[in-house]
């Protein structure tokens, strides 16, 4: 028994706390946004507040909600993710955020337009089709027309709106989705872009209007509220996609975005032991920190093991890394807060039972989890 304690690394670095501005966290673990679809006709209820609250109560640092739909009919593609917008869905975020202050955590809202992804009919408004920067999908196949520029400041203006109640009703901060090949990636990505006016080009012309969206939330929310941005290379089902292939063309992309006024950038991976460029062991966190001194978090895997005890006694770590490696970034400061998925998404207790070192009762993520909100 004494020899497999041994065994097992010290969590310690996951709860130190950290902040950032009037931000002050109790420690760096993250719940990452993910879609749940159980809010009827975009309203959060009793049961989503009571799912959120589970994590605070239970050592989450920071929560950050699954993604909420701006004020535009096209924004999402179904009538249980819920709304960023009108009385009824806001008075549920209100009480959502009640119930993570009440149990002492944070907690922030992701504000989302899906854009191209959405397919057409999808409700709540089947009528509405879906927008993007050049009416094209992720194949780059033509479904619409582009958005006109009217199109473009409206939704720019929902972004700000949306920013703008997230501090009304008392979030902590408000991130923007700009990950994923979500309209915000879709004007970043030529694949999906390929305007010819001042949101197309290259690349810092294609980045124009996620830094209009950037600078109309600061503008929103003035300048002590945080904004984060999630950002991702990889596209939903284009897993090799990359804005930038260098970190010269990364730097210009996010010091553009930091300038206009993002103070953390949460960086998308599919597995965060994995280098963004060839010739350093820097993931994209670790190099959108180098790259802009910004708060970044780091996301992709962390915890997901079908026996999750062997990420700390057997270094399997998420079928491939240990738990060391995560430890030794954030220790070595590649990273300053690590958002944790599908694995907090199945157990609630999961970061009481890691600073406890309760690893053989951590519950593993099977899809059956998807179905409820434990």
């Amino acid at each position: 028994m004494s020899q497999k304690k041994q065994e097992v690394r010290s969590t310690a670095a996951l709860f130190q706390p950290y902040t950032l501005g009037n931000l002050k966290l109790s420690n760096r673990i993250v719940m990452a946004p993910m879609t749940r679809g159980f809010s009827p006709n975009g309203v959060p209820g009793a049961n989503v507040a009571a799912y959120y609250r589970r994590r605070a109560e239970n050592g989450v640092g920071l929560i950050i909600t699954e993604g909420t739909a701006i004020d535009h009919p096209a924004a999402v593609e179904s009538p249980s993710i819920p709304n960023f917008h009108g009385e009824a869905a806001l008075n549920g975020w209100a009480e959502v955020v009640k119930q993570v202050h009440e149990a002492g955590g944070k907690i922030m809202p992701q504000i989302w337009h899906v854009g191209m992804t959405r397919p057409v009919g999808s409700e709540p408004n089947p009528e509405a089709m879906p927008i993007g920067p050049s009416g094209l999908d992720l194949n780059g196949n033509k479904v619409t027309e582009p958005m006109t520029i009217d199109e473009i400041q409206r939704v720019i203006k929902a972004y700000a709106d949306a920013a703008a109640n997230a501090k009304r009703i008392g979030f902590d901060g408000v991130e923007i989705h700009g990950a994923h090949g979500y309209l915000i990636d879709q004007f970043l990505w030529e694949t999906t872009n390929q305007r010819t006016d001042e949101y197309g080009g290259d690349m810092m012309k294609r980045a124009r209007f996620a830094i209009e969206v950037v600078q109309a939330v600061r503008a929103a929310v003035g300048p002590d509220f945080p904004v984060a941005l999630r950002l991702s290379q990889w596209k939903t089902t284009k897993y090799e996609a990359k804005l930038a292939d260098t970190p010269e063309k990364l730097k210009e992309l996010l010091t553009a975005l930091s300038d206009a006024g993002v103070d953390i950038f949460h960086c998308s991976t599919r597995r965060f032991w994995e280098p963004e460029f060839e010739g350093s062991t820097l993931n994209f966190a670790g190099w959108a920190k180098k790259l802009t001194g910004k708060t970044v978090i780091t996301v992709g895997s962390v915890g997901l093991d079908e026996a999750f005890t062997s990420l700390f006694t057997e270094g399997k770590g998420a079928g491939k890394q240990d738990i060391d490696d995560l430890l030794d970034r954030l220790e070595n400061q590649e990273f300053d807060l690590v958002a944790v998925g599908r694995a907090l998404l199945a157990d609630p207790e999961w970061a009481a039972k890691v600073r406890e070192g309760r690893f053989e009762d951590l519950k593993p993520f099977t899809p059956d989890a998807l179905q409820t909100l434990v």
